[in-house]
């Protein structure tokens, strides 16, 4: 155990940073019962300090408050989430069943919001837990694949415990960390975790087909990762002078730039540039934001501040949902009330592209789920589901049946517009069921 700092210099870049590691088991000593704790989150996970600090027995009352996690959560095993509990802004795979079970908690907290938490001591962190990459020439070290909230919780955290990665990118942008800022660090050389884009399936190229034609020239994007957004950047190779402003990106976009379709020369905010808040793919992406200035990362109540979204032209943010109601009621976070991911950027960016001039906000979800036997497009949605995007603020829905702009219809022209997009096998009984409902 250590009870003091285990970094105190000012030295620029010392030769000999690497000797002044330690074990992950020995930086984690720092923390205490009763304290507050950030965890870095997607690719920068620092998993081997989690790992050690689930192992610790002698804590109690530790609160992790973290954002989507990779790799297994050890902490939220039974016996050990009764001393250390996650607390969860965004929910990943691996905290899906603690949340549900009662042994991690959730926050429903817009994306931009989180920093302002940490910032304006609403959560006073006491340790802030991060995966850096090695410090440069100047002493400084890179929050690397993750800024979002990592760097508002750096900024405020009394303690830094790190990984030190030597796979880890150095990124731009908002990204610095001074190494004598750092408390305690573990040396580690592992390769990130990795999400290579998948095959898609037939429902998944016709809806990127119809996204992919309301995306015009001298649009600024913003999507998410999986096989829909997946789907659509593969088919706008023909586009010209694109921008990219948004929370996240993976690999399809890297194929976009090197096409030439983005230049990013029309964007107001950050010309020349993408924007991002962090990354999420394969070992190719995290290769090209390595050392790459034309990618900046932003904290994420930058990239996803309204206000600065919408100044870019035609930003066109495309986003996915698990149930849309014939009202336009998007629930994007909950299957039921069981809580599936988070209410993340979605309505930061559902927000901006309505405001932006020539802005299109779009929800795109396959028809169908369950493999096959239940429709997205609902008469209601399901009880305990949470609504991310309101009927006031939705615009696009498109499906690999269409496309319908709910903005300005009644919720009669609304419900006759979504069934035109559901599944043939459903639209007789939702029919029905909105008759039944609005009478």
């Amino acid at each position: 155990m250590l009870d003091y700092p285990l970094l105190v210099t000012t030295d620029m870049h010392p030769p000999d940073w690497t000797t002044r590691g330690v074990s992950a088991t020995d930086a984690i000593s720092l923390i205490t019962s009763g304290m507050r704790v950030f965890v870095h989150g997607a690719a920068a996970t620092p998993s081997p300090l989690l790992q050690a600090l689930a192992q610790r027995g002698d804590l109690e009352g530790v609160r992790l408050f973290h954002m989507h996690t990779e790799g297994d959560a050890p902490w939220t095993a039974p016996g050990v989430a009764e001393r250390i509990r996650s607390v969860c802004l965004f929910c990943g795979p691996a905290l899906r069943d603690p949340v549900a079970d009662g042994r991690a908690d959730f926050v429903p907290v817009f994306l931009s919001d989180i920093p302002s938490l940490f910032l304006n001591g609403v959560i006073q962190l006491d340790v802030a837990i991060v995966q850096l990459s090695p410090p440069d020439r100047h002493g400084y070290c890179s929050l690397g694949t993750s800024v979002d909230c990592a760097r508002a919780a750096v900024d405020t955290a009394r303690f830094v415990i790190a990984e030190i990665n030597d796979r880890m990118p150095r990124t731009h942008g908002n990204t610095a960390i001074p190494f004598e800022r750092i408390d305690a660090f573990y040396h580690s050389d592992r390769p990130l975790p990795e999400h290579a884009p998948g095959k898609e399936s037939e429902v998944e190229g016709r809806i990127g087909e119809i996204v992919a034609g309301l995306v015009e020239n001298r649009a600024t994007l913003q999507m998410g990762i999986g096989a829909i957004p997946d789907a659509v950047l593969a088919r706008l190779h023909d586009k010209k002078d694109l921008g990219i402003h948004t929370e996240m990106f993976s690999d399809r976009i890297v194929d976009l730039i090197e096409s030439g379709a983005v230049t990013n020369r029309f964007k107001q905010v950050h010309p020349g540039r993408v924007v991002t808040s962090f990354v999420n793919g394969s070992k190719r992406l995290y290769d090209f934001v390595d050392d790459n200035p034309l990618v900046e990362f932003h904290s994420c109540d930058r990239t996803n501040d309204t206000a600065l979204i919408s100044r870019n032209p035609k930003v066109t943010a495309i986003n996915s949902a698990i149930q849309v109601d014939l009202t336009g009621q998007v629930c994007a976070d909950s299957i039921g009330p069981r809580i599936y991911s988070g209410i993340g950027g979605q309505m930061d960016f559902v927000r901006g592209a309505a405001r932006s001039r020539g802005g299109k906000p779009i929800i795109a979800l396959p028809s169908l789920a369950a493999g096959g036997k239940v429709s997205r497009i609902v008469a209601q949605l399901s009880p305990g589901a949470g609504v991310v995007t309101t009927r006031g603020h939705v615009h696009w829905v498109v499906t690999e049946y269409g496309a319908v702009n709910l903005h300005a219809l009644s919720l009669r022209e609304r419900a006759e517009a979504l069934v035109s997009i559901a599944h043939p096998d459903f639209r007789t009984e939702l029919r029905r069921d909105f008759g039944r409902i609005r009478n």
